[in-house]
């Protein structure tokens, strides 16, 4: 069976000791992105705590991903509690079957002379883009609809935007529509105190780059191989290979000594992922595609910071690449990507809808 060949993407570092950059110290070596996100005295960059309530602001301040560790481990359980009462494999299936309507939904278009315009679908009958047609609305669309938004089609929209500049350091005009889409969100999210709604948005917005980033990584690498190969499989040496989230970011409150280096406190700390995947300390032959490969990724993080959706994330890539792999061939086009200083996210893959 000939497996995928997955380079690594440009700007990767070469794994070695911790080394300063423009922005701190950059952490590229398997054992010492797991120490960094293992160490209590490594938090997360702080943000505004008082910002006005149903803003972007107002979520980052509620929200697991940016609080500080003596808040973080309750925020935390209302993301678990609320994934706990989602069943990942109704999530694939339910990915699974949106794609194929909207599929089923172009190739009629296509027949009857239509627009074959759904979502991302343009230039001619059953060309279609999957990264707007599906990457990007299917898995917030399901899971908004199982967190009980109630209006899940619109959820989508507004996911988006507040994505586009849910990390510090976005520009106005995106922080503005941002605003203006978490208080849609609230409207959209069943009444409940600040922190639990806060927490739910979290999900969908956590939902929103990163899975995309994975299905377009799969489908990108994914339809070239061989149909012996399961999805499970593809989609855990993407993240491995050419994860969708590269790096995240932590800050030292104390000195500390960091794989041989001595960093100072409030240092900031860039943890690649993208490096730390390729580490030939763990993965030998590193850059080769193994099914079952032991070691796994660290996309989803580590210690009591690591995704808590990650299986769900990975159940709804399934549902949507598994319909992909099957009812599409590719189209030897360049695949471009959205500029991002930690996230790896294409902006457009075109298909063939068989």
């Amino acid at each position: 069976m000939e497996l995928p060949t997955i380079t690594a993407a440009p700007g990767t570092p070469d794994c070695g000791p911790p080394v300063r950059g423009d922005d701190g110290w950059v952490v590229t070596r398997h054992a010492d992105v797991v120490a960094a996100l293992t160490d209590p005295r490594c938090v997360v960059p702080s943000v505004d705590p008082d910002a006005p309530p149903g803003t972007l602001g107002w979520l980052r301040a509620f929200v697991c991903r940016f609080s500080p560790p003596g808040s973080h481990p309750a925020r935390r359980s209302i993301g678990v509690a609320a994934l706990d009462r989602v069943d990942p494999r109704d999530l694939s299936r339910a990915a699974a079957r949106l794609t194929d309507e909207l599929f089923d939904r172009v190739a009629a278009e296509a027949s009857t002379g239509g627009s074959a315009r759904t979502g991302g679908v343009d230039r001619g009958p059953r060309l279609l883009e999957v990264m707007g047609a599906v990457a990007r609305r299917v898995p917030v669309r399901v899971l908004a609809d199982r967190l009980g938004l109630a209006d899940p089609t619109a959820a989508v929209a507004a996911v988006t935007a507040v994505a586009a500049a849910y990390h510090p350091g976005a520009d106005p005009d995106a922080v503005a529509r941002a605003d203006r889409a978490v208080a849609a969100l609230v409207a959209m999210s069943p009444s409940a105190p600040d922190e639990v709604t806060a927490n739910r948005i979290g999900l969908l917005v956590q939902a929103s780059d990163a899975t995309a980033g994975l299905i377009g990584g799969a489908v990108r690498h994914g339809l070239a191989a061989p149909a012996g190969l399961r999805t499970s499989g593809l989609l855990a040496e993407v993240l491995r290979l050419d994860p969708p989230v590269r790096a995240t970011r932590r800050v030292a409150t104390v000195a500390i000594d960091l794989g041989g280096r001595t960093i100072r406190a409030a240092e900031p700390l860039l943890l690649r992922f993208d490096a730390a995947n390729r580490d030939p300390a763990v993965h030998p032959a590193p850059d080769r595609f193994v099914v079952g490969r032991a070691g796994g990724a660290l996309t989803f993080g580590a210690g009591p910071r690591g995704c808590p959706g990650e299986r769900h994330a990975l159940a709804l890539a399934e549902g949507v690449v598994d319909v992909v792999r099957r009812r599409c061939r590719r189209v030897d086009l360049p695949v471009p990507y959205a500029p991002h200083p930690t996230l790896r996210v294409p902006t457009r893959i075109e298909v063939i809808l068989r």
